[in-house]
């Protein structure tokens, strides 16, 4: 335990702000004139920028503790290697300053920003705070806030989740955040920017995503990220994501009129026409349970500014202001297609949902169909994947899709019988597991009984189906059977079953039946 010398004076970590003098608070240019010493870090022989931050009010008579850092990058000859050098640096700092405080002196260690976020004040507060007598912090003004107000673009308005991101993470990391928050603010970049740029684009955050460097210094500047060299990226800037709310409302007309638009003489009346092309993003949502639908998916529904679909998915699309909901039945495929390529040609930004993945017997298909069909390949189509409803029943029960295995819908409503039929009977006849799509509805009753009559002329009785309704919601229910024993009669357009092959398995466990179809056949 370290005991305080009787005689011990103050420490103060001082936040100066992004680098501007006349953005120093008052309370901090107070605890600079009154401070003995004045201490600030720098690279190995560069100015200090806190320093410069502060120059204006350090009195003629302060005592001056330069703190170089022995290294700013990985590459280090110490023996420790990097973590090492930044440990001996840290003794000594804390070594040199502790000597002053043990004299009675006010100390006050100047930090860029916040003192709290990002800074190297951190590490020498916790070192020192027994050494004074006493200890505080005045904050300043971040980078990041100062960044958003330079940009001139909220960071966060509403229910929006902002995200403060390292650019040091690995890309994969990054992406995952990204994807994960509505905006963001990205700091210690410099060599980390190609990675950077990269995980913005994987999640779709590229457009929003400014490089505002030397916030309150000379050399101040605001760029996309998209327009900015690589390879001169200054070590004071961050990468601001603006807010999607903000965003959305902007275009909609909510806080700010649009200047991209041009009047058209059209004949009875006049109306106005966005000349930009915005962009058809169609994905998935997931089976059902919120935890299914992916980081990705969630970022593309916060950027959108309409959402279009089926009723009961676009009900499970969080409200966002601004945005427009345009809810349909579940028989016009196309009609939502169109509109949603209509939309995107005034300049719209449209997410076009669907349950599971979109890709699979759902709204990916008809909006690229309706482009193809109606010369609108112009207007850009995003698929963006989601988990398969045949994915979500398999893991509830095992592996029964582990090996070789089909997707098929029962619903005649766009192919004939006769076609259903000769796949069930090529699926049936090829001894793969399938899972079956729209089994059944009010309407539809049969299908399911014929499924079942044709795979027993293919396979034995006792060949495992899984039954399951309403995976990943409260009424979820999952049954096991053979079949034999199944009944056609519990499904509707709520249930999904498998069919199993030869080679599928039940084995009970203490933890109920587990199911899977192997990965090799005999013989």
């Amino acid at each position: 335990m370290t005991h305080t010398p009787p005689t011990a004076g103050t420490l103060i970590g001082v936040g100066v702000g992004p680098g501007d003098p006349n953005l120093l608070t008052i309370a901090a240019v107070n605890a600079i004139k009154n401070a003995d010493v004045i201490a600030y870090h720098s690279k190995p022989g560069g100015q200090s920028s806190a320093r410069a931050a502060a120059a204006p009010y350090i009195p003629a008579g302060a005592i001056e503790e330069h703190l170089e850092y022995p290294v700013t990058t990985g590459t280090t000859n110490h023996p420790g290697g990097y973590a090492g050098a930044l440990a001996d640096f840290y003794a000594t700092a804390t070594h040199t300053l502790a000597a002053h405080l043990n004299q009675g002196r006010t100390v006050a260690v100047l930090a860029l920003g916040d003192p709290m976020l990002y800074s190297s004040y951190q590490h020498l507060h916790r070192a020192l705070k027994d050494h004074a007598a006493h200890a505080h912090i005045i904050p300043g003004v971040s980078a990041m806030t100062a960044a958003g107000d330079v940009a001139e673009t909220p960071l966060a308005e509403d229910d929006d989740i902002l995200t403060i991101l390292s650019g040091t993470l690995n890309e994969q990391q990054l992406t995952n955040a990204l994807a994960a928050t509505d905006s963001a603010v990205i700091m210690k970049l410099g060599r980390t920017f190609p990675t950077v740029l990269r995980a913005l684009a994987a999640a779709g955050l590229t457009e929003r995503a400014q490089l505002v460097a030397r916030v309150g210094m000379d050399g101040q500047s605001v760029t996309p990220v998209t327009e900015v060299d690589p390879t001169n990226v200054p070590y004071f800037s961050v990468i601001t994501v603006s807010s999607p709310t903000a965003t959305t409302r902007s275009h909609n007309g909510y806080a700010a009129i649009d200047t991209h638009v041009t009047t058209t003489d059209t004949t009875p009346e006049h109306h106005t026409e966005h000349t930009t092309t915005g962009e058809v993003v169609v994905l998935g949502l997931g089976p059902g349970a919120h935890r299914w639908t992916t980081p990705e998916v969630t970022a593309e529904l916060a950027h959108a500014t309409d959402i279009i679909g089926y009723t009961t998915y676009v009900n499970r699309v969080p409200l966002r202001p601004g945005q427009r909901r345009h809810p349909s039945d579940n028989k016009v495929e196309a009609e939502r297609g169109l509109m949603a390529l209509d939309l995107a040609r005034r300049g719209k930004r449209v997410a076009v949902v669907s349950s599971g993945d979109p890709g699979v017997f759902a709204m990916a298909a008809a909006v690229l169909e309706v482009a193809d069909e109606n010369n609108m390949t112009d207007i850009p189509v995003r698929i963006i994947p989601g988990m398969t409803a045949a994915q979500a029943v398999a893991s509830r029960v095992g592996a029964p899709l582990g090996h070789d295995f089909g997707m098929i819908s029962l619903s005649n409503r766009l192919k004939p019988w006769d076609i259903v039929e000769q796949r069930i009977r090529a699926l049936a006849g090829a001894d793969m597991a399938f899972a079956c799509y729209n089994p059944a509805s009010k309407q539809r009753r049969d299908q399911v009984a014929w499924l079942r009559d044709i795979v027993l002329e293919y396979q034995a009785p006792d060949t495992p189906v899984i039954v399951a309704r309403a995976v990943g919601s409260e009424q979820e229910n999952v049954t096991i059977t053979t079949l034999a024993a199944f009944d056609p009669d519990v499904v509707d357009m709520r249930t999904m079953v498998i069919i199993g092959a030869s080679t599928t398995k039940i084995y009970d466990t203490d933890f109920g039946p587990r199911v899977y179809t192997s990965r090799r056949y005999q013989g």
